[in-house]
């Protein structure tokens, strides 16, 4: 009996193993990228939450240690007033709609700068990178014009333009265009020649060469010229609204920072300065850092939690 089990059992034919019909194989693809797209949310949520923060734990830190210090030296008010003492003045503009006016007034006229300088900047660098005899010609002049201090063309912009807005608009501009031009060209030449040959066999023009080719490969060092050309732009017009008041200017921070000095009052000159740095670090979180990220993983340069 046993050996009749046995011979039963072998000559039984083997069960052949579950397959998964294709329906089911799709809805576990489908599951397995939901849970790898929650994951993934899940995470981005919190480097988000930790990124943000981050500056206010710091920024925190700071205030607690400037008001200790105010508490224990007891520094002369007229020369350092306290946290309280210069949020009471930011308070106050507030109220009286005075830093709404100078916040609009600089940031428009930051904004609009910026724009002209790109307009400018970008044709530009795009012509100096692709000609050796332009840029050995005027290549060393727009290295040297960015690292001029702006501040050096606000008595010529003054000559020149009068107390108007198109004195602030020069500075800013002279601050700005040589920074996004020199960006642009780096880019330019880190651009692997492959791009230009695989574009004059398709038949690019040397205008579609630069505008569909070159520039968008650049992209990066581009970007990063636009950042460091918006900051020499905000640089630009604080010191060019600190030195031209009067006349037909509009009141901007550069303005208010300048009467805090006229009046001797600290509490609105730290009032002025943090409404400036506030205003760039905005700018720096919610335009131009995204925006740097974003160009540098769709290209593979930047892993999503590096930075």
């Amino acid at each position: 009996m046993q050996h009749e089990s046995t011979l039963t059992k072998a000559e039984s034919p083997s069960r052949p193993p579950a397959q998964l019909r294709p329906e089911d194989d799709r809805a576990l693809e489908k599951g397995l990228d939901n849970l790898q797209q929650e994951t993934r949310v899940q995470s981005s949520w919190k480097s988000s939450i930790t990124k943000a923060l981050l500056p206010v734990a710091a920024l925190v830190a700071v205030i607690y240690v400037w008001q200790m210090y105010v508490w224990i030296v007891r520094p002369r008010p007229d020369q350092l007033p306290g946290p309280l003492d210069v949020f009471g003045t930011l308070g106050t503009l507030w109220q009286s709609g005075e830093a709404v006016e100078t916040v609009l007034t600089s940031l428009q006229r930051g904004v609009v700068g910026f724009i002209i300088a790109v307009v400018i900047a970008t044709p530009l660098g795009l012509v100096l990178a692709q000609s050796r005899i332009l840029r050995g010609a005027f290549g060393p002049l727009i290295s040297g014009l960015q690292v001029l201090p702006s501040v050096a063309w606000v008595p010529a912009a003054v000559i020149w333009f009068g107390l108007s807005d198109a004195t602030i608009y020069f500075v800013v501009l002279m601050g700005a265009i040589p920074s996004i031009t020199n960006g642009l060209i780096a880019g330019v030449d880190h651009v692997p020649d492959q791009h230009r040959r695989v574009g004059h066999v398709l038949g690019a023009s040397r205008w579609e060469l630069a505008t569909r080719i070159v520039l968008p490969a650049a992209l990066p060092s581009y970007v990063s010229g636009l950042k460091q050309g918006w900051a020499f732009s905000w640089r630009s017009l604080m010191a060019a609204e600190i030195i031209a008041t009067g006349g037909t200017l509009g009141f901007g921070l550069g303005a208010l920072l300048d009467q805090g000095r006229q009046f001797s009052s600290m509490s609105t000159v730290i009032a002025a300065i943090l409404l400036i740095l506030f205003i760039g670090i905005v700018v720096e979180l919610l335009i131009f850092g995204p925006l740097e990220r974003r160009l540098l993983r769709r290209r593979g340069l930047l892993t999503g939690g590096s930075r």
